[in-house]
């Protein structure tokens, strides 16, 4: 008789679609099962979500997957999950129905009503949450419906109301604990989590009239959740993590040490600078750079710096698909290789808004220094060069506010298969880029990871991180003196657009560019 070898069920439940699929102990990814999700947008500002039909096709995606562990050969050891973070959910615990449309982190709908809060609110939220008031307004929106919606407030006083995140709501329903709970990597992007002692900012919550007893309790990211529910699983596994999407990805992407850095390519470019258990040096230097819990096991939180690229990836698709001027994005990465520079053609990819050095929504996107003599060639260098500079000013601002230097790159996401753009990632900062294959999946593997490292899989996480691939690397080939004036100039520019943008000068704002070393 064949001996079944062990895997951890691990699902990522993203916003626009659910994934699961079996994590081995070689790290190896198998059998995936995928569906996409729904969004909708009512008005402006309203992003909403049916958590229901999240809820059946996460059931779905997972049966699909247990049913295969055989024919693979493995045996479901254990269950661990990924999720969107921020987005809200209120729910029957009678009916185990959701109440209202869960409301999707992108929601703006309470933004101004918040800026009024931010004068008193952010300097507190900085130091203890790692992030200003901005536009997340999960507890607001909770509190609100408790008040105006009648099926909302009437489960309330029947005491069969239950309020929480993606992750809060999947866990009541797959574990027979039937608790609602929540974990540092998802609750730190909702803005209330006080990241130096693990628990809620009260006063916070109060003055968004939001009821103590309703808060998801908070665990860890690898923890004891209970066991599945063989009802609707037919299986009973233990589930032993639960992680926001972005942080299960750097823990997937091997990204474990102070110092290192992950890059995600999507839509937009994410960049998350490990900093460890230190506090950052400068917390609130810059408004889009946030303080993240990076994972939390043992007692103890692991802590990153944030910072995204709006209008990366989609800036591509704009050019392609919207002005044509290529025909799709390995088009354009295979013309900038044929160019030797983009002579003097630069492109600021703010399609959406500036987000650094200040948020800037009005901003506007730019392509200049085109002459007649230039090239299609060095008009597609000059796109990913563009891409590459907001990358790097990403890390900048993480350095700046962590007060620690960044010592690798670590890229995944769609754009990461472009030569060029993490040739110029290298070059303009300084530091050594590694793209790592099948990033698509590191959500998947983080969770796993992070389920697994407690001696069901492997004793600890740098054993989990053996399993990954070395992937291919780029190191840095400009001098410090080129890297620098390249920074110079592109740092002028975007001052040039804030000084078009606002009255005032912000160069003050910006980021020292990085020397060598």
């Amino acid at each position: 008789m064949t001996m079944l070898q062990q895997a951890i069920l691990a699902i990522d439940e993203g916003t626009s679609g659910t994934r699961a699929a079996l994590v081995r102990a070689d790290g190896g990814v198998t059998a995936p099962a995928y569906a996409p999700l729904k969004v909708t947008t009512p008005r402006h500002g309203v992003v909403e979500q049916d958590a229901d039909a999240l809820l059946e096709t996460t059931l779905t995606m997972c049966r699909k997957v247990i049913a295969s562990a055989p024919a693979e050969g493995l045996e479901i050891a254990a269950l661990a999950l990924t999720t969107q973070r921020a987005t809200g959910v209120l729910w029957d615990t009678e009916t185990g129905r959701s109440l209202v449309p869960a409301m999707v982190w992108q929601d703006t709908r309470f933004s101004e009503e918040l800026k009024a809060l931010s004068p008193h609110w952010d300097r507190a939220l900085i130091e203890r949450a790692g992030r200003p008031i901005g536009a997340r307004a999960i507890y607001l929106w909770a509190a609100r419906h408790m008040r105006n919606t009648p099926c909302v407030s009437d489960a309330l006083k029947k005491n069969r109301l239950a309020f929480g995140t993606v992750d809060s709501w999947l866990l009541w329903h797959l574990s027979e604990v039937r608790q609602v709970v929540t974990t540092p990597t998802n609750a730190t992007s909702c803005g209330a989590y006080d990241l130096r002692t693990h628990s809620y900012i009260d006063e916070w919550l109060r003055a968004q009239e939001f009821p103590e007893e309703l808060l998801p309790v908070l665990r860890e990211d690898a923890d004891d959740f209970g066991h599945t529910r063989r009802d609707i699983l037919g299986m009973r596994v233990p589930i032993m993590a639960s992680m926001g999407d972005q942080l299960a990805g750097l823990v997937g992407l091997g990204c474990h040490d102070s110092g290192q850095a992950m890059c995600v390519h999507g839509t937009g470019s994410f960049v998350d600078l490990v900093i460890g258990q230190e506090r950052p040096a400068r917390p609130g230097a810059f408004e889009a750079t946030f303080t993240m819990t990076a994972w939390r096991k043992g007692g103890r939180s692991n802590l990153a710096v944030e910072t995204y690229a709006a209008t990366t990836g989609s800036a591509l698709n704009w050019l392609c698909n919207d002005m044509r001027w290529f025909d799709d994005a390995r088009q354009i990465s295979a013309l900038a290789a044929m160019a030797d520079g983009a002579r003097g053609i630069r492109f600021v990819p703010t399609l959406t808004g500036l987000r650094q050095p200040v948020m800037e929504p009005a901003a506007r996107a730019s392509l200049t220094g085109l002459s007649m003599t230039h090239t299609r060639e060095e008009l597609a260098y000059a796109v990913l060069e563009g891409i590459a500079h907001s990358v790097v000013s990403c890390v900048e601002a993480d350095e700046l506010v962590a007060g620690k230097r960044m010592h690798e790159l670590v890229a995944g996401g769609g754009l990461s298969s472009s030569d060029p753009l993490l040739r110029m990632q290298a070059d303009l900062g300084g530091v050594p880029v590694r793209r790592m294959p099948d990033a698509e999946r590191a959500s998947l593997r983080g969770t796993a990871f992070m389920a697994g490292a407690r001696g069901l899989m492997w004793s600890d996480l740098s054993e989990a991180r053996s399993t990954l691939p070395r992937g291919e690397t780029f190191e840095p080939s400009l001098s410090d003196d080129e890297r620098l004036a390249r920074r110079a100039g592109w740092q002028a520019a975007i001052s040039d657009e804030i000084g078009r943008t606002r009255a005032g000068a912000y160069e003050n704002h910006l980021p020292p560019a990085r020397s060598g070393g």
